[in-house]
């Protein structure tokens, strides 16, 4: 199956409009694995997890199959990135501490990227593949932006935007899974008008309200973070 190129093309509006991951992430991720010295990310987009995952980890390889994407990358001290297929790493036997997919594993061809990774990961290394569902926001905002997740966009996902929706719950998984901390990405929005019954449910467009990716997280020695 061949590299889905969906995002080449956005690339920077993809790096400056996704959401960031909290850094409670990466310290899931350095204390479920068996050491810190090198850790992979796998389909790194514009490197929105990358650049965080130096803070534990010695040394951290991003790899991406979008050139494009990695022209948008920021930079941080002991990240490389490489332009380079899930499935075809390139990186040495055995050498990663941790893997991690970060809303990217839907667009694998997910039986050949397990193989390089079981080649890729160190003894005991852990493995996790990470993604965050449909926002959340309290009270009748958090009900409109359901409505226009499911009914008016809806239609317009691709057909792998399911695994997103199911957690990663409906990608095969073959390692052990372990248990994990409840976390979210977080951010404050204020309203910027699309629709008026948002508007009206929104109340003060002025007022900033808290929207939330939920994540779900898992640490361990081989575990799926959804």
């Amino acid at each position: 199956m061949g590299f889905k190129d969906h995002f080449s093309g956005h690339a920077a509006a993809y790096a400056a409009h996704r959401p960031t991951w909290p850094e409670a992430l990466v310290d899931v991720l350095a204390d479920g694995s068996p050491g810190c010295e090198l850790a992979w990310d796998v389909g790194c987009g514009s490197g929105q997890l990358s650049t965080l995952l130096p803070r534990r980890f010695a040394s951290v390889i991003a790899t991406d199959a979008s050139a494009e994407q990695l022209e948008h990358a920021l930079p941080a001290a002991r990240l490389t990135y490489r332009c380079a297929p899930a499935e075809q790493s390139g990186l040495p036997s055995h050498s990663a501490d941790c893997i991690v997919v970060a809303q990217a594993a839907h667009w694998f061809d997910i039986e050949a990227f397990y193989a390089d990774a079981r080649r890729t990961l160190a003894p005991s290394g852990a493995i996790a593949l990470v993604t965050y569902g449909v926002i959340e926001v309290d009270g009748d905002v958090g009900a409109i932006l359901h409505r226009f997740y499911h009914d008016i966009i809806g239609p317009f996902w691709r057909p792998e935007r399911r695994h997103v929706e199911m957690g990663y719950r409906s990608l095969p998984f073959p390692f052990a899974e372990a248990g994990f901390p409840k976390l979210a990405m977080r951010k404050q929005w204020p309203l910027e008008a699309f629709a008026v019954d948002l508007r009206a449910a929104w109340g003060d467009p002025a007022q900033a309200r808290e929207i939330r990716w939920p994540l779900r997280v898992c640490p361990g020695t081989s575990c799926r973070i959804a």
